[in-house]
């Protein structure tokens, strides 16, 4: 009954998020559906596609430092405005490449820096939109859009990219990444129409404005004062740390099922084009479930009494321990065992890791408004960013070196890579423990 009375403009906020979320990661994902035609077309070793989607991750790792740093100065309306306008931009751009790597690294790398701005931006409404104890669910939400994105991907590109277009005239890889492109654009519109900060929004009542800063950090004018946070003085608390290493073992993970799905469909099953189209949709559709139900498990235990960040530390423990079930991948998609079908057994469980890294992802984000003051929310989103990019990196290099290297196996190399991920969520939530045992915010900013 009270929330009734407050209002529900800051949802309409996490629509906004949700939609350039999945934006965002389909114009990401364009990349990897169309690995196996480029592969084809152009004669790329699985080593030269590596190193494009290293690149673009590289950049949009390194960038996102500096895009939280900026956001923050800058304010999330124009940031996000002008991240998204970016890399729609170069996005299109992408259909103008031919078969060199270095035109797709070059393009790749300068949409990950349009890309980076993103989440800061996105990280950063929320702690400006919602009170603490909701923020985990409204970054579940809007984080959901990245699962929704990849459907799209999914079920768009290989359509689009085994036809031609106007005649015959364009290559339906190149409208691919035109047409993903421009779709950004549209959303701009109503970003400038529905968003402005709390303090700005008529829309917003007072109830829902008290409401929204009801359990605030305290933090000496962090409402007035804009200036910069050093990243130095930044690095001297152990909270930092704890989403650093966080973010470093977990999100080259979700890289892999971003970028080498399509490449491990075609290898294990030999499935490709369309065929691979309602496979992929159903695993990302299922990651949507763990994000939005990751986002409000720590409610739960919130609502049995349990103070908010051991909350979410025992959820994300929890989450941690599913990505466990990937050492099995490779057994249930042993055709000689389980025949026509085991592409399906290979999926049920790379599902339940998908859903179980977007569960974590909601939650480990939700960590740092958790710990900081809103106005180092998205300085301290793009340190975590940076670091999850340089995973993100080493686990595109690891993937296209094993992939050459066993070539003529690639079931084994992809056991490796499924190993690998099985165990970098457990291992991450321990060492974030040992940083930060319990609760303590950060007031001193």
């Amino acid at each position: 009954m009270i929330k009734n009375k407050i209002g529900k403009y800051r949802w309409t906020i996490v629509a906004l998020l949700f939609f350039s979320t999945t934006i965002n990661y389909m114009d990401r994902q364009v990349i990897g559906y169309l690995k196996p035609i480029l592969s084809d077309k152009y004669g790329w070793s699985n080593s030269d596609f590596a190193m494009i989607t290293a690149w673009f991750t590289a950049l949009y790792a390194g960038v996102t430092v500096f895009a939280g740093a900026i956001i923050d100065k800058i304010g999330t309306k124009l940031g996000l405005a002008l991240s998204l306008s970016f890399w729609s931009v170069m996005g299109m751009l992408n259909a103008l490449c031919g078969g060199a790597v270095y035109q797709h690294v070059i393009v790749r790398s300068l949409f990950g820096i349009g890309e980076a701005g993103n989440f800061p931006a996105s990280i950063k409404t929320v702690a400006e939109w919602f009170p603490k104890k909701e923020r985990a669910l409204a970054t579940g939400i809007f984080n959901s859009g990245a699962n929704v994105g990849a459907m799209i991907a999914a079920l768009l590109v290989p359509w689009l990219a085994a036809n031609t277009w106007f005649n015959g005239q364009v290559e339906g890889w190149r409208m691919a990444f035109l047409f993903t492109g421009a779709i950004g654009l549209i959303w701009l519109i109503f970003w400038f129409v529905l968003y402005d900060t709390p303090a700005k929004q008529k829309k917003l009542s007072e109830a829902e404005f008290a409401y929204i800063h009801s359990d605030d950090i305290p933090s000496s004018s962090d409402d007035v004062i804009k200036e910069k946070i050093p990243w130095i003085k930044l690095l001297t608390y152990r909270q930092t740390w704890s989403f650093f290493i966080g973010k470093f073992l977990t999100d080259g993970v979700w890289w892999f099922l971003l970028f080498w799905l399509p490449d491990y469909m075609k290898k294990q099953f030999n499935m490709q084009g369309e065929a691979i189209m309602l496979p992929l949709f159903t695993v990302y559709g299922v990651a949507i479930i763990g994000s939005v139900a990751g986002g409000g498990f720590p409610m739960y235990f919130i609502n049995k009494g349990m103070e908010t960040f051991k909350a979410r530390m025992k959820a994300m423990l929890l989450i941690a321990l599913l990505p466990i079930v990937l050492i099995v991948t490779q057994y249930f998609g042993d055709v000689a065992l389980f025949g026509n079908n085991a592409y399906i057994y290979a999926l049920i469980v790379i599902c339940i890791a998908a859903a179980a890294h977007q569960a974590w992802s909601a939650n480990i984000f939700t960590t740092v408004s958790d710990l900081f003051p809103k106005k180092a929310v998205g300085s301290v989103t793009g340190i975590g960013g940076l670091a999850g990019g340089i995973g993100g990196v080493l686990m595109q290099l690891l993937a296209g070196w094993l992939t050459d290297a066993f070539k003529n196996n690639p079931q084994s190399a992809y056991l490796i890579l499924f190993l690998v991920c099985a165990f970098a969520y457990i291992f991450a939530w321990s060492i974030m423990k040992v940083l930060v045992p319990r609760f303590k915010p950060i007031t001193d900013l």
